[in-house]
């Protein structure tokens, strides 16, 4: 079974002006703890993307299991340890034929029926949400709450990430409803190391 840290960290290439910044927040939050990281580029084409996934995992190396949005090809470029694809993507079947089976694949669901077909696929891990409201998406899902992460919860034996809002202020609560681990990205862009050394004294 893929164990996963309690803090999924998910860095957004919009978040930063260049790549350099977006280097320097990722080894700020390993040094806060993270061991588990996503890129994720909605922006760029696929040469740019690939220049900073490589540039990311130069610097990284293998402390850090790196996770590629979207895009398996890249994530086989770039050298990454996986793949995470929303419902509109490739499917976790033709994400697995791309990068093999030593390799996880994500998969981003919002309501009960997506995560138990998901949960039939190789996928390793399970996202659930918006749990919150969340800037992070132009049309997001409707919020499923903390009701809803313990509904899905009982679907699934695969660890399961929450996503969409969540802050160190309401952390503790999506665990104890259920998530194994949350996805954070807008609160760890501030002061990344700091915010994340919180968020894992916050979680235990």
């Amino acid at each position: 079974m893929t164990l996963l840290s309690r803090l999924y960290c998910i860095l957004d290439s919009s978040n930063f002006p260049d790549t350099e910044a977006l280097c320097l927040s990722a080894s700020e939050v390993v040094a806060g703890g993270v061991t588990l990281l996503q890129y994720r580029n909605k922006t760029d084409d696929a040469r740019q993307m690939l220049a900073q996934a490589r540039e990311l995992k130069r610097i990284l190396g293998s402390s850090v299991t790196l996770i590629m949005n979207d895009r398996a090809d890249l994530c086989l470029a770039a050298g990454f340890d996986g793949v995470h694809v929303g419902q509109d993507d490739l499917s976790p079947a033709g994400v697995r034929a791309v990068i093999g089976n030593r390799r996880w694949i994500g998969v981003s669901t919002h309501n009960p029926e997506q995560l138990a077909e998901a949960d039939k696929t190789t996928a390793n891990y399970l996202a659930i949400g918006p749990v919150f409201s969340t800037l992070s998406k132009a049309n997001p899902d409707p919020v499923i709450g903390l009701d809803g992460v313990r509904r899905v919860r009982a679907l699934t034996r695969k660890p399961l990430v929450a996503i969409g809002g969540i802050t160190r202020g309401n952390c503790r609560s999506v665990i104890e409803a259920g998530a194994d681990a949350v996805a954070v990205i807008s609160d760890l862009i501030r002061e990344p190391r700091k915010s994340a050394e919180e968020f894992f004294r916050i979680l235990g």
